[in-house]
């Protein structure tokens, strides 16, 4: 397990991106990985935790203790709401309208969520494209959905710098959008890779998976 090593690069991109601590939340993408592993890190004082498969999620949430923070990081299903809406603290792949509306069914509040952007317009990949975000936060806030960010995932490059861009872009179109949305706060992007170019272009929350707990 990297789990020290990855915090500390974690604060070096933060101090040379002249951020506060408190600014960034990792996630540590668990899926996978064994309720054992989850445990060990857990005594180490972490707390976020990201799964993207809903019955998985819901086979380790009894097994763990109960303040841990459940982020949904993957592609959800209509039909899988029902699994993941109960324990999740936040899901990172709001991608449609259809999704928003299952999402907003059931007893209270839902989680928050953030809208997942196809940044680099790839077919293979889910997500919203970036001409479409203004219209689609539009029609899942008339739903009653909270969104409080955006989540992308780049095209992959053998040079994290070569990312660089499309978290520039990411957040520039929160940054924009922010005007008349002002609850969209957060900005999802990162991972193992390339988590110290996302600080550094201002991401949130990254999610970090093979480098804390190795291939």
């Amino acid at each position: 397990m990297s789990y020290r090593s990855v915090m500390e690069r974690v604060e070096r991109s933060i101090d040379a991106a002249a951020g506060r601590r408190d600014q960034v939340t990792v996630v540590a993408v668990s899926k996978g990985r064994s309720v054992g592993e989850i445990r060990a890190l857990y005594d180490l004082g972490h707390r976020d935790f990201g799964e993207n498969r809903a019955q998985e999620l819901v086979a380790k949430v009894p097994e763990c203790p109960d303040d841990i923070r459940w982020h949904f990081v993957g592609p959800l299903q209509s039909n899988k709401v029902r699994l993941v809406r109960p324990v999740a603290h936040l899901l990172h792949s709001m991608d449609r309208v259809d999704l928003g509306r299952v999402w907003m069914k059931g007893p209270g509040r839902p989680p928050s969520a953030l809208l997942q952007v196809n940044i680099g317009r790839e077919p293979q990949k889910s997500g919203v494209d970036p001409d479409e975000v203004d219209g689609t936060i539009r029609q899942l806030g008339a739903l009653g959905v909270n969104l409080v960010g955006l989540m992308a995932i780049p095209p992959v490059a053998e040079d994290p710098a070569l990312v660089r861009p499309y978290f520039d872009h990411l957040r520039a179109l929160r940054d924009r959008l922010s005007s008349a949305h002002p609850a969209l706060q957060e900005l999802s992007m990162g991972m193992s890779d390339d988590f110290e170019v996302a600080i550094a272009a201002g991401s949130t929350i990254i999610r970090v998976g093979r480098a804390i707990f190795g291939d």
